[in-house]
């Protein structure tokens, strides 16, 4: 354990050397005797879960305090501790952050089964209900219990297969969504493939059967693909990082089930993808320059320039897709060094950003950093707003699970404003997301400057425009065939009775 606790304190160093290291190291010394002849079921002393949640933050680059709490996260719910006892030796900002831990994990957010079906499914979305109140009070508690559940799932093996099969239902359903809202692309990925065996048993084994020979094809041909973007982009005077990033598995299988595709790996063109990184704006550019200049641009598929369009989650980068050497189409992404930084950690880097200011460094990039945190966690406070409205549990929990958590599409308005909607959804829940009277002003739809139905399913990228009628008039009870919000399900529903 030494060598591991050795590891976390070099890890935050290299990011924060005016860390208290003092007390990172008295509340180690704590949660070892807290945690006392405690072991897992894998056999392993107890203490060793909270240093490498620790190590997790770590490596997210988060806080001092947040540290602090991960490594005293167990220590009252599991260990000897009591709440005084924290408040007293590091003070009452780690005490409420343990305490939002052990609340969450109090929480069981297992989907109910088929028996005791009722009284589950209330507990279910009570205990969600109170773990978003939790959250937005104060969004570190989400990174530590996010970096729990993934030492947790990377530990699975030694659980019995009810619990296996559970804690992962509930990781697929509910931590790697909220990863991917948060931004934190690479704990989403991982969160899911390490689920995916133990929901999907027969599924994954197909999947990874089948990709090696198309993983192992592409690759090929991204290696080829590597060496001459490089040496273009070195005689343009650019100094370029380029790495391919193979497609998670559970991404992938979920892709292969859609019916366009339908298992047939040569229509993935995301299976190996080229991420080209670059140290400013400027070089993204020429980069993309370069990389169309060497290998065609597929026709009509278009680039998705998300700098000049930043995701609502704050990604940001340009994807492009390319023919390959052997014509076999290929995503390129290119990003700088610090949009990769923000897309791997996403809201977490906020917490990074801000220990680097109080530590004495202040300047644009933090400040706008601090700025925009707030901007991408509307969507948290959103969640909280609706509980004061929603009564009902069943439409709650399908805002949470719909609205907040599903695959996002990212479209526009025809001014260029940028709206996060849930796959699935129409240009008329697009009208009450710009706001909620302009769905009594409904006359019509164009989606890419061409007329389009009413429930016609949109896409990321798409422009969408609202055409209106000058006099507002009652929702059509008809749209509530295919809206799928819940926000334009209840003002449908809300003018329908005025």
């Amino acid at each position: 354990m030494k060598k591991e606790f050795n590891s976390l304190i070099e890890q935050i160093r290299q990011y924060n050397p005016k860390a208290d290291f003092e007390k990172i190291k008295k509340a180690w010394e704590f949660a070892k005797l807290a945690h006392t002849g405690q072991k897992r079921l894998s056999g392993e002393a107890f203490a060793f879960h909270p240093l490498r949640v620790a190590l997790i933050l770590s490596e997210w680059k988060m806080d001092t305090i947040t540290i602090i709490a991960a490594l005293l996260h167990d220590t009252i719910e599991d260990g000897g501790a009591k709440r005084e006892d924290i408040v007293q030796e590091f003070g009452e900002e780690v005490a409420l952050l343990v305490d939002g831990v052990t609340k969450i994990t109090g929480y069981r957010l297992k989907g109910p089964p088929s028996a005791r079906q009722a009284i589950a499914q209330e507990q279910f979305i009570e205990n969600l209900r109170k773990m978003l109140l939790v959250m937005a009070r104060d969004l570190r508690v989400v990174f530590i219990k996010l970096a729990d559940r993934l030492h947790n799932m990377r530990t699975m093996a030694a659980l019995p297969l009810e619990k296996q099969i559970q804690n992962s239902t509930e990781t697929l359903e509910i931590y790697a969504p909220l990863a991917e809202r948060l931004g934190i692309g690479k704990v989403k990925g991982e969160l899911e493939d390490l689920a995916f065996p133990y929901v999907y048993p027969e599924d994954y084994k197909k999947v990874k059967e089948l990709s090696v020979k198309a993983f192992r094809s592409a690759e090929v041909d991204i290696d080829t693909m590597k060496k001459n973007i490089l040496l273009k982009l070195s005689k343009q005077g650019v100094k370029a990082e380029i790495h391919a990033r193979k497609k998670h598995f559970y991404s992938l299988w979920k892709k292969l089930l859609r019916p366009e595709i339908d298992w047939d790996f040569d229509k993935v063109h995301d299976i190996v993808a080229l991420r080209i990184l670059v140290p400013e704006i400027s070089d993204c550019y020429v980069a993309l320059g370069v990389v169309h200049n060497t290998y065609k641009p597929v026709p009509r598929i278009g680039i998705s320039d998300y700098i000049a369009q930043p995701k609502p989650n704050g990604y940001r980068s340009i994807h492009t897709k390319v023919f390959g050497p052997r014509g076999r189409i290929v995503e390129v992404q290119i990003r700088t060094y610090e949009m990769h930084n923000e897309a791997e950690l996403g809201l977490a880097a906020h917490w990074s950003y801000s220990e680097a200011k109080s530590s004495g460094v202040a300047d644009e990039k933090l400040e706008k950093e601090g700025a925009s945190a707030g901007n991408k966690l509307s969507w948290v406070r959103e969640l909280v707003n609706w509980q004061k409205e929603i009564a009902d549990s069943e439409e709650f929990l399908q805002a949470v699970k719909f609205d907040a958590l599903k695959h996002r599409n990212f479209v526009f308005s025809p001014i260029g404003d940028v709206y996060d909607l849930p796959a699935g959804a129409t240009p008329v829940d697009f009208a009450y997301m710009v706001h909620t009277k302009l769905g009594n002003h409904i006359a019509g739809a164009k989606v890419d400057g061409k007329i389009a139905p009413l429930d016609y399913k949109l896409k990321s990228g798409q422009v969408v425009e609202i055409l209106t009628s000058k006099n507002p008039k009652k929702p059509n009870s008809d749209w509530l065939e295919f809206v799928i919000t819940n926000l334009a399900k209840r003002e449908i529903r809300k003018g329908m009775l005025q």
